[in-house]
């Protein structure tokens, strides 16, 4: 009996497809076990791998939704975020107003002057109006104008700590201005289209100048500004 244990010791090493002898305790028998059905390694390795590349592709195409959804989000925040900024903006440009308008109101006091201020924002400007019968604060050609606009630009700046655009206007001079400049500028560009030379206007302010640049512009020819403050005035060019 040792003699079969043996050999069929040598056949399990020999040939591993085999069922698997072992001993038992007693020498003298011999125990058969069956072969594990259990699947080989590579069978395993290989139902694992599947399963686990069907999770990662399912992952991803479960995820792709999410993006897109993720990009639309993005979308919507960068238009509130573009929707904040103006409001930003408009709410900036409001105190502008307001600061400028509490200035206004206490030198009205100093002074002694009547007057009611409007406030209104247009384009990126505010814009604050004193609507009075009395041109004491403009001035003959409205350097006092200029010069109250200035301090209050000043006035707001120190309150805000940022330099003020705001266009200040007292009795509605400068709307009666701009009507006038619009004017003089159609006047220059139709001696400009009949004499064919540039024709040279009287100094203005710098809020002058671009109303007449514009207006320039509008009638189809170029215009530039020369010389130096105060006397920085506007050449209308005839067409090249």
């Amino acid at each position: 009996m040792s003699d079969v244990r043996e050999q069929t010791g040598d056949r399990e090493v020999s040939d591993g497809d085999q069922p698997e002898i072992t001993g038992t305790d007693s020498p003298d028998t011999v125990t058969t076990e069956a072969a594990d059905p259990t699947p080989t390694d590579g069978a395993v390795v290989g139902s694992e791998r599947t399963s686990q590349e069907t999770r990662v592709r399912g992952g991803e195409s479960a995820a792709s939704p999410s993006s897109d959804d993720d990009s639309s989000d993005d979308d919507s925040s960068d238009d509130d975020s573009r929707d904040e900024d103006d409001d930003d903006d408009e709410n900036t440009l409001e105190g502008e107003a307001e600061i400028a308008a509490d200035y206004l109101e206490e030198l009205l006091d100093i002074a002694d002057l009547d007057g009611d201020i409007d406030t209104y924002i247009e384009g990126d400007r505010a814009h604050v109006s004193i609507v009075s019968e009395s041109e004491v604060l403009v001035g003959e050609r409205g350097e006092v104008l200029d010069a109250l606009q200035e301090l209050t630009r000043l006035a707001v700046m120190t309150e805000t700590g940022d330099r003020s655009r705001l266009m200040l206007d007292v009795a509605g001079f400068r709307d009666r201005r701009r009507q006038e400049l619009v004017k003089l500028a159609a006047d220059a560009v139709a001696e400009v289209n009949r004499t064919q030379q540039p024709v040279p206007l009287a100094p203005m302010n710098p809020f002058e100048r671009k109303i007449v640049h514009d207006a320039v512009a509008g009638a189809g020819l170029s215009s530039e500004s020369e010389g130096d403050e105060p006397q920085r005035h506007v050449v209308v060019q005839p067409k090249a």
